[in-house]
């Protein structure tokens, strides 16, 4: 039987699975919003690699257009050009 993830065992997997069963629903609650935030937390260290400029409020907007897709984003935030901070003239 195939396992959900290419790089895991079928026996590491069936460990994974038993120990996820016997985890109360708070604890897989956790567990999702602890990945969430270090997925976040990744984004934005990549976004800060790719615009070395930027303020924290446009990196964020970025991430926006990542998490929601740059039309939604746009839709939803305006565009990115209006949470970017003015250059110093």
């Amino acid at each position: 039987m195939p396992t959900l993830t290419r790089d895991t065992t079928p026996q590491a997997e069936a460990v994974q699975l038993a120990i996820l069963r016997r985890m109360p629903a708070w604890q897989k609650v956790a567990l999702a919003t602890q990945l969430n935030q270090r997925t976040e937390e990744l984004a934005l260290r990549g976004l800060r690699k790719r615009y070395p400029h930027a303020a924290d409020r446009e990196l964020r907007r970025r991430l926006f257009d990542l998490k929601l897709g740059p039309a939604l984003a746009l839709r939803v935030y305006g565009p990115i050009e209006e949470w970017m901070e003015p250059a110093d003239a």
